[in-house]
């Protein structure tokens, strides 16, 4: 008789042990003290490695983008590619935005300015800006000159149109630095430059 009390007891304990084993897979649990297998999984597979995405340098990241835009390009001509050439002129458009000096002057119609520099920033003034002369002088509403000066370049932009106020206020808010980001021109110019590609009116 005590056999078969101890049998009942002892399948009763097992079918409860059954029965919360059952319950725990339901609900993704599991006894005290014990992880998921799941959860412990997911930890592991959670652990990426961390890449930066920044380049840098900025002058390093726009030439990075050109390599693979030529890449990807099976057009390319790496005979004629010329990254070298690429480097030079970000080297240009670093020293005019960092190291000229502007002298800015209000003309009517809109904005005189004299941009000056020494050594290799003189160079890159007249490299720079006397090209984005003819380019502005292209763009609907304004028109521009560039001439040589001692040191660099006098650059004039007016309103094509003497009463266009709006135009004038435009290109005398923008000064010297914002007029030389006008123009859709700026990137097709480097992807031109790295493929060996001439450009008229740009002297690199």
């Amino acid at each position: 008789m005590r056999r078969v009390v101890v049998f009942g007891f002892g399948g009763i304990a097992l079918g409860a042990a059954l029965l919360l084993g059952t319950v725990w897979a339901q609900q993704g649990q599991t006894p005290a003290g014990q992880m998921p297998h799941e959860q412990h999984m997911g930890g592991v597979r959670a652990e990426q490695p961390v890449v930066p995405t920044l380049p840098g340098q900025d002058a390093f990241g726009a030439i990075q983008e050109i390599v693979r835009i030529l890449e990807a390009d099976p057009a390319t001509d790496w005979g004629k590619v010329n990254l070298e050439r690429l480097r030079q002129h970000l080297i240009d458009m670093k020293e005019v935005v960092l190291r000229s000096r502007v002298k800015a002057v209000v003309v009517p119609g809109g904005l005189a300015m004299d941009v000056t520099g020494v050594d290799r920033t003189e160079q890159a003034i007249r490299s720079m800006v006397i090209p984005h002369a003819v380019e502005l002088d292209g763009m609907p509403q304004w028109s521009a000159k560039a001439e040589r000066i001692l040191g660099g370049v006098r650059l004039a932009v007016k309103a094509k149109d003497p009463d266009d106020a709006k135009t004038i206020a435009r290109i005398r808010g923008l000064g010297f630095i914002g007029i030389l980001t006008e123009g859709a021109h700026h990137q097709p110019h480097h992807l031109a430059m790295a493929k060996g590609e001439e450009m008229q009116g740009h002297g690199h």
